[in-house]
């Protein structure tokens, strides 16, 4: 264990501008929780040129232009942590005035929901230390921040496990900030995905900082370093120049299986440094019998916030709040859930399961009339339009769409998502969900799950910068120095793209790959069969699969299983949010399925809550580009209701005010041509309800959770 020594009290030390400390002796405290290793990095901020929340940009900074770096070909970890912070905030909330920011949410916003925090920034102090086995390949990175305004009178800690696949601050603008606000300390973990990359060209890696390294010498403070032997990569390179690996596709860890584990090291740590660093002299030690510790997050550090709750055996966790949680149901549970009238299509399936549908039907169905292109070229230029066109030719060919003309053939397609569990108010997000996650999330997670090396190039994809033709080309070294503040971990990102390698004529980006059986640019379709029968275990098209590509699916399906969880919850408060349009995690997969299995394994226990909220979608930031995605007068920001869910936990957990019950929140989206929305009011998002009226409360009763139209 490496630590620093801290002299005199902490908040005294968060007055010290900038303050870095260097690895030295722990003063107090005694050793690291099990399963934690240093070095512990502590830095102390003053609130005023830096912070703890925004970075020293404040609210105005964070609705800015992105800050520069002195030098781009050598950043400061000081200036990474600043552009990943300001990054990482931009891509979870819609950062513009029009869309609520330092209206309805925001650094400036108080906890009663008013402007009177001025930039919001927030003093106090960081330390970062590893969730490791003592190898270095785990390397999970943890962090607490501790504000200056914390009460050991009243201590709280919130876990903030990041999203998606981001870095440590991936949690940030949500779970961060709301915990920081209310005082407490902040439990924050990358969950062992992260912004973790190795240019297996140049041998470069990621510090936990940030800056940059040299994997042959990094030794165990790597972030991530590719587990390949030199010659292998000698010759991996030779046949496949310029390609990277990423951790959470390549770490050979299916690190999803210890997303609730990396969650509650997160807690463990917090109580250590609260123990070691911010306890009154004399006063009694941090215990989660005298603190509040709330579990929370959104998206993929949602369903980290359920996981660890789930295996919480040491009563670290008093209550849950989460928004659009990522969550794998047990697969064994026939679930019902009912819409109004009529029950809805699939449910609880996999996420690997219906990302790798999508996948191979939402290009074609983003043709459908009743979809619609709603994109501005600048995401979809028209050579898109023609490969969505070829892909409905090439299903057709297969028998996996019906119909003569591109719009039959379009709307089969659709039909095939709706019936596999997507909402029809999500149908005109189909398209830009292709754009940006599909086949990024589709690759990265068969990848994760069947533990593959980067060399394995799995249904011939891997991970490059490509030039204008997209073919793969070198790095472009000062966006590969700037990487950790900029990505987000799932190529495509900053520069780096998915490839398919084996084109018509040679690797190409998946995009514009030509598939060999269709001779066609079809987003590479080919590749996208290949994944899906590695999660069916057969071809879509029924056949059964050669004995290299059953192996293959083996091991997917194994380590699928390895990530289902227990939907046991143990009577923990839980209050989950989910946006009803959401086409990323569809509701009947994740939080539906998630609440109806609990209340069906824990019916006399369960004190789950969920709130499912109209004109809401998975990405906030989305909403933010106005009429280039065409967001913004359609869609309200789902984040407004994760600080009330938020809040209400706490309320419940601290003075014993009744969780809402589980309801339909009726929003009403801003209207106007795009680009040209009015402004959001609190009109436009109505809290939920303490006494909901009857066509809006949500209920589970003779197995079945009934959801009001």
């Amino acid at each position: 264990m490496s630590y620093v020594t801290l002299p005199g009290r902490p908040r005294a030390l968060a007055l010290a501008v900038g303050l870095a400390l260097s690895t030295g002796v722990l003063a107090a405290g005694g050793p690291l929780p099990a399963g934690l290793r240093g070095p512990v990095s502590i830095t102390a901020y003053d609130g005023v040129s830096d912070d703890l929340l925004t970075a020293g940009l404040g609210k105005t900074g964070l609705m800015g232009l992105a800050p520069t770096y002195a030098n781009p070909a050598a950043p400061t970890a000081a200036e990474l942590r600043r552009n990943a912070i300001y990054n990482n905030y931009r891509g979870l909330v819609d950062y513009t005035a029009a869309g609520g920011m330092g209206v309805l949410y925001g650094p400036n916003i108080d906890v009663d929901g008013q402007p009177t925090l001025g930039e919001g920034k927030v003093a106090g102090t960081e330390y970062l230390a590893w969730s490791d086995d003592g190898s270095g390949r785990q390397n999970v990175t943890v962090m607490v921040q501790v504000p200056a305004s914390f009460k050991p009178a009243e201590p709280c800690i919130v876990t903030a496990t990041s999203s998606g696949s981001r870095g440590i601050y991936g949690a940030i603008a949500t779970a961060g900030e709301w915990g920081l606000k209310h005082g407490c300390a902040v439990a924050y973990t990358d969950k062992g995905t992260g912004n973790g990359f190795h240019d297996l060209m140049t041998g470069t890696v990621t510090a936990r900082d940030g800056t940059l390294l040299t994997a042959a010498s990094a030794g165990t403070a790597a972030l991530f370093r590719a587990d390949v032997d030199d010659a292998t990569l000698a010759a991996f390179n030779a046949d496949t120049p310029h390609r990277v690996a990423y951790k959470h596709a390549h770490s050979q860890q299916n690190p999803e299986k210890d997303w609730g584990r990396h969650t509650l090291d997160a807690v463990r740590f917090a109580f250590h440094v609260l123990n070691a660093h911010h306890r009154p002299t004399g006063g009694a030690r941090y215990r989660p019998a005298n603190t509040l510790v709330i579990a929370s997050s959104v998206s993929n550090g949602g369903g980290a916030a359920i996981a660890a709750a789930e295996q919480d055996t040491e009563g670290l966790i008093d209550g849950v709040a989460v928004s659009e949680p990522n969550v794998q149901v047990p697969g064994r549970l026939a679930l019902s859930i009912r819409q109004g009238d009529r029950p809805v299509g699939a449910t609880g399936k996999a996420l690997v399961d219906y990302f790798t549908l999508a996948n191979v039907y939402q290009p074609c169905a983003a043709l459908a009339p009743a979809a619609g292109l709603s994109l501005h070229s600048l995401f979809w230029p028209a050579a898109y339009t023609t490969a969505a066109e070829n892909r409905c030719t090439a299903l057709a060919a297969r028998g996996l769409v019906s119909g003569a003309t591109t719009a039959e053939r379009a709307t089969s397609a659709l039909a095939r998502l709706r019936a596999y569990g997507w909402q029809a108010e999500s149908d005109s997000l189909q398209q830009s969900h292709y754009r940006f996650a599909t086949n990024a999330i589709a690759v990265t997670y068969v990848n994760a799950l069947g533990r593959f090396s980067v060399t394995d190039r799995v249904c011939g994809f891997s991970m490059a910068n490509v030039d204008l033709a997209g073919a793969p080309t070198a790095q472009v070294a000062s966006t590969q120095a700037g990487l950790f503040a900029s990505g987000n971990g799932v190529p495509p990102t900053s520069g780096v793209s998915l490839v398919y390698d084996d084109s018509v004529g040679g690797a190409r980006q998946d995009f514009l790959g030509v598939s060999p059986t269709s001779g066609s640019a079809d987003f590479s379709l080919d590749g996208a069969l290949c994944l899906r029968s590695l999660v069916l275990g057969r071809q879509p098209t029924g056949q059964a699969l050669p004995p290299a590509l059953k192996a293959a699916s083996d091991r997917v399906r194994q380590g699928l299983e390895e990530v289902r969880l227990k939907a046991r919850l143990n009577g923990k408060p839980t209050l989950i949010v989910a946006g009803r349009n959401d086409a990323l995690l569809p509701v009947n997969h994740t939080a539906r399925a998630y609440v109806a299995a609990n209340h069906q394994l824990e019916p006399q226990r369960s004190s789950t809550r969920y709130v499912e909220v109209t004109h809401a979608q998975h990405f906030d930031g989305f909403i933010a580009f106005g009429g280039l995605m065409g967001y913004d007068n359609r869609y309200v920001p789902l984040h407004v209701y994760f600080n009330q869910a938020m809040d209400a936990l706490y309320a419940h957990l601290k003075h014993g005010t009744p969780l809402p019950p589980s309801q339909v929140v009726r929003t009403v989206p801003r209207g106007g041509a795009p680009f040209a929305a009015p402004a959001i009011t609190a009109a436009h998002v109505p809290p939920f309800s303490a006494a909901p009226a009857a066509g809006d409360v949500i209920t589970f009763n003779a197995g079945t959770l009934h959801i009001p139209d």
